[in-house]
């Protein structure tokens, strides 16, 4: 299983880019994959191939009519059951005992 967090940054679009993190997470949410956005990107779970596909289609969705593109990806694989982005805190929370303020 992949937990995969990753964020893009269109450049040449102006200071807000809200409206093109908008039509990303559109992608992300009919896409199917379990996900997790942040303040600071978004969080996929899957296998390799669907999380890839979901970066490469929100890659096209901004490429469309953004000139430039920044993107951070960094990758966790690690064989076994899904739900490792729920399961990965409550081990953590597990160990303090007691629940954290995530999310």
């Amino acid at each position: 299983m992949v937990l995969l967090e990753f964020s893009m940054s269109p450049m040449g679009v102006g200071e807000s880019v809200s409206a093109q993190v908008a039509r990303i997470l559109d992608v992300i949410d009919r896409s199917g994959v379990t996900y997790q956005l942040t303040p600071m990107g978004t969080i996929l779970e899957g296998q390799w191939a669907e999380v890839m596909g979901v970066v490469s289609a929100c890659f096209e969705t901004l490429a469309a009519d953004c000139p430039r593109i920044g993107v951070h990806l960094e990758v966790d694989y690690r064989a076994g059951p899904q739900s490792r982005m729920h399961s990965k805190i409550a081990a953590v929370e597990q160990h303090l005992g007691r629940k954290l303020k995530v999310g």
